[in-house]
């Protein structure tokens, strides 16, 4: 049996959310180049099969009626009497799959109790970890595998007089010590049922199924058209597929909105070589190796002691330089609106508190951008 396992909240630092303007994938999809899929592409990843009915009437509803529904769900997970869940990273499973075979690899699990909280009505908060992302190679192909867990809170009715501690829980279905003093960020659900589309996307494709990983990742794109890791599936895809003008168009599409992608860089400079553009792929392999070198946060980290000393066009290529990698980060468009603003540059300040503002994911941060926003344009205005 595989325990979940309870993280404090304070050692989970928000960083950044999935909130941007779409872009618009339509134009990259090659539909009739394809088969129909093996079996039906669904993002209805929460639904609760007639066995899960069963358990949260006969289970779950009491508890939550006795011990309220945090208490519950949390013994759900906990108590080797229930569900007895097992870890296991053969594929990706909807919550119904996960429930029936009591296992799943952290998505599914994460995926399977957000469909009990949310009968529940209780509260959930998706998380995305950084420092658990692990790259492999398949058939010459990059992939990138995330960490992702789950944040419950109480009932609203009961948080009067809890602390912020006693009022938020992360569950996590990897050991503290392998993910204790990493940061994470807030994503929406949009993004989650992305992530569970892509990856059935690169399992079918590693199985071999390339018309069923073309429309898995396509449905990742439509889901959350922000989530760029399914372009980099179906750039993968193309190519295994042998269209390569199409997989070039797809890599470099999203690449334009995240110049400091690595798994981009690494598959579009691999497209480059098969099109016989050596150049452009001895360019792209030089950019990746240079952004490689640094680790996640390095930039912002030093950024945010650059603004500390006074450094602002320091701190602002610092900032600029994680957006780069990660574009729909709201707190790195924050600071990169208080170097400009530092700076004299009103009108990228207001341009990137407005992103911040867009990209956020929680009322809190919303009503920060906001305020940081209207206080911008009242100079403006004066």
């Amino acid at each position: 049996m595989k325990s979940f396992w309870l993280l404090p909240a304070a050692l989970l630092l928000s960083a950044c959310a999935s909130v941007a303007p779409a872009p618009e994938p339509a134009a990259l999809f090659a539909d009739a180049r394809f088969g129909a899929p093996r079996a039906p592409v669904s993002d209805e990843v929460f639904a609760l099969s007639p066995s899960m009915r069963r358990y949260l009437a006969e289970e779950l509803a009491p508890r939550a009626r006795q011990r309220g529904a945090r208490a519950a769900l949390l013994a759900m997970l906990q108590d080797p009497r229930q569900l007895r869940l097992t870890y296991s990273t053969d594929f990706t499973r909807n919550a119904a799959e996960a429930f029936d075979a009591r296992s799943g690899n952290c998505l599914s699990l994460v995926i399977l109790t957000a469909a009990f909280a949310r009968e529940l009505q209780l509260p959930v908060r998706y998380q995305s970890v950084y420092g658990e992302q692990t790259w492999s190679r398949a058939d010459g192909y990059a992939y990138l595998t995330s960490h992702v867990n789950l944040a419950l809170t109480r009932e609203t009715t009961q948080l009067r007089g809890a602390s912020a501690s006693d009022s938020t829980v992360v569950i996590d279905f990897l050991p503290p010590d392998q993910v204790a003093g990493y940061r994470s960020r807030y994503v929406d659900e949009a993004t989650v049922v992305a992530m569970y589309l892509n990856n059935r996307a690169v399992e079918a494709l590693a199985a071999g199924h390339t018309d069923d990983a073309y429309w898995w990742a396509r449905a990742a794109m439509l889901r959350q058209p922000r989530f760029l890791s399914a372009y980099n599936t179906l750039g993968v895809v193309y190519r295994r597929h042998g269209d390569l003008a199409a997989a070039e168009r797809v890599l470099g599409y999203a690449l334009e909105r995240e110049p400091g992608n690595t798994q981009l860089l690494s598959n579009l400079a691999l497209v480059a070589a098969d099109l016989g553009k050596a150049a452009d792929a001895e360019r792209l392999r030089t950019r990746l190796a240079a952004i490689e070198s640094a680790a996640p946060f390095a930039y912002f980290d030093r950024g945010i002691e650059a603004m500390r000393q006074g450094r602002y066009a320091e701190a602002r290529s610092d900032f600029q330089r994680e957006i780069d990698r990660a574009a729909y980060a709201h707190e790195f468009h924050f600071w990169l609106a208080l170097a400009n603003a530092a700076l004299g540059d009103a009108s990228l300040a207001r341009r990137h508190m407005k992103l911040a503002q867009q990209y956020s994911s929680t009322p809190a941060e919303h009503a920060l951008y906001t305020a940081k926003l209207d206080r911008l344009n009242a100079r403006r205005v004066h």
